[in-house]
């Protein structure tokens, strides 16, 4: 049983993928002849994934998932809402794309999902539907193969800190840190169909880049990259630009700011099998694993 939040959530997941479904923003005609949905950052970072398992955590109507499926990836793919596995699984068949899709809230996977995979992947507008991200942290580490590697491309918490005004400014608007207590929107429409559609109310919850980072560490993955990007997948602010290589990026006379980050993390192998009780302990780790945070001025 859904508390309110997950319910509210899932009921409005429910009914974008009736709207997503029809919108220019995901292109379902598109796809099935053949366009390529993964963006270049995921596909220079995560390379060849050919006979990788790979597990797809909120996965809305499986299109990314499928494009893996595209790539040589044994793919499952998950998420809350009924009709968007409905939809992905639909599509699975129609386009002779083998996947399997879960219908699940993240916190119960392990109750209906077993096995473990290369590859754990989720991807752009994700986190903050997200209420309890140390069991999230968790959830990734069980299902992955020891080695295996978990990857991250996400819209980065400092760009919420900021809003528009007149259309033409950016002013700062929200706390960079934000409470336990979820944030109730209201909505028409949702941001693939240009606000235009039924009116309907959410539940989300800020993270921190810090809070993401030590949920996996706690959780016993190893940080191997974090990489951090002046430009967006779509336009959060109405004077961006849209480049010859598809990402959005602020205008020159604008301070830049960091709009997409990236992580790639690998669950501890023998080496480092102590690594959680490690950091649950208040000690550090010594091994070979460092985080390196690099800011992209360029896509990738």
């Amino acid at each position: 049983m859904l508390d309110e939040h997950l319910q509210a959530n899932r009921n409005l997941w429910d009914q974008w993928t009736v709207e997503h479904e029809q919108s220019a923003f995901y292109d379902v005609a598109g796809f099935k002849a053949g366009r390529d949905r993964l963006r270049s950052i995921e596909l220079a970072e995560l390379g060849d994934v050919s006979g990788q398992s790979l597990l797809h955590l909120q996965c809305h109507f499986g299109l990314d998932t499928l494009a893996w499926a595209r790539r040589g990836a044994i793919v499952t793919g998950v998420d809350l809402s009924e009709k968007s596995i409905a939809l992905a699984r639909s599509l699975s068949q129609e386009l002779n794309l083998p996947a399997a899709f879960v219908c699940s809230d993240i916190n119960r996977l392990p109750d209906v999902l077993s096995g473990e995979f290369d590859l754990v992947f989720t991807s752009y507008g994700v986190l903050h539907w997200l209420r309890d991200l140390s069991r999230w942290g968790h959830i990734i580490a069980h299902f992955l193969k020891p080695n295996g590697r978990f990857y991250i491309v996400e819209d980065h918490p400092t760009f919420r800190m900021f809003t528009t005004e007149a259309d033409t400014q950016i002013k700062l608007a929200n706390p960079y840190f934000f409470s336990d207590i979820p944030d109730r929107v209201e909505t028409t429409g949702s941001y693939a169909t240009d606000n235009q559609g039924e009116a309907a109310s959410f539940y989300i919850w800020n993270h921190s880049l810090g809070e993401v980072l030590m949920t996996l560490i706690e959780a016993g993955l190893a940080i191997e990259f974090l990489h951090e990007f002046p430009f967006a997948a779509r336009a959060k602010f109405p004077f961006m630009e849209k480049g010859a290589d598809g990402w959005w990026r602020l205008p020159a006379q604008y301070v830049q700011i960091p709009f997409l980050f990236s992580l790639l993390a690998r669950k501890a192998g023998p080496q480092c099998a102590q690594l959680a009780d490690r950091f649950a302990n208040k000690t550090h780790c010594t091994g070979q694993h460092q985080t390196r945070t690099r800011w992209h001025g360029a896509a990738v």
